[in-house]
């Protein structure tokens, strides 16, 4: 029997301009404008997190597009208009608008996530299909619901049929989950807010969960699947840390397929 092709892993932060970051990332005396340059030389991949906040401009993105290598990809979120203030009600001509903006990556658009409060609550799901299967083709979509009781087989029948993930978390009170509702798949690890007020280290341990991830995404992987995965601050004090260790530990997962 014919092996699927591996997936493809793209390992990044939540963001990259954290002052915190200079010294322990970035070099000493690195200018915020240079945040982003120095940011790609060490990782292929980043999280948007300013776009949640408001549409961004156009000269924006193609600053992004130009400051980066070839190669290197961006995910973003959705801004929150649509998807916390609207609840996706009457938000089509702002979705269009800002998958349109986000298009002027070009070969370097990775997914863009629609992520949800947790006052969106499963009631919603005619919506939220008809709202992601009316969104501009030829893009990848993410959806990340905050409510436990979304996720039901009813979900991922509907986000199958609009060919878009489900966002994976490492969210201290979702369950931790390998569904896989699309060729690809976002992981989000998150942690707790509380837990950590500034970003310069490692300040909680993490190993155990990395550990259970790096199986997880190894049979991702294996299976085809391609995975985008991004590491917030709060997770355990110091994102950039956090993905090297991560990548240290999937590094040591023996892979299922055989050697070619």
């Amino acid at each position: 029997m014919t092996q699927p092709k591996a997936g493809r892993l793209f390992l990044g932060t939540q963001g990259f301009a954290f002052d915190d970051w200079v010294g322990p990332f970035y070099p000493p005396g690195t200018p915020k404008e240079r945040f982003l340059e120095a940011y790609a030389q060490n990782f292929a991949t980043v999280e948007i997190d300013s776009t949640f906040y408001a549409q961004p401009r156009r000269s924006v993105v193609e600053g992004w597009r130009r400051r980066t290598p070839d190669g290197f990809v961006f995910a973003a979120k959705f801004p929150r208009l649509i998807t916390h203030d609207k609840k996706l009600v009457d938000a089509r001509a702002e979705a269009e608008a800002f998958v349109e903006t986000m298009r002027l990556l070009g070969e370097k658009l990775g997914v863009l996530t629609l992520q949800f409060a947790y006052d969106f609550t499963p009631d919603n799901l005619p919506r939220l299909e008809d709202f992601v299967g009316s969104l501009p083709d030829g893009v990848r979509y993410a959806v990340e619901v905050r409510n436990r009781k979304w996720l039901t087989a009813e979900l991922g029948e509907a986000l199958s049929g609009c060919g878009a993930a489900l966002v994976l978390q490492d969210l201290f009170y979702m369950p931790k989950m390998t569904w896989v509702t699309a060729g690809f798949t976002v992981i989000r690890w998150l942690g707790r807010r509380s837990d950590i007020s500034e970003f310069d280290r490692i300040q909680i341990d993490r190993t155990r969960e990395l550990t259970g991830w790096a199986e997880r995404v190894r049979g991702l992987l294996d299976d085809g699947v391609d995975v985008y995965g991004y590491f917030n601050n709060h997770f355990a004090g110091h994102s950039p840390a956090s993905l090297r260790q991560f990548e240290a530990i999937l590094a040591a997962v023996p892979g299922r397929r055989p050697p070619a």
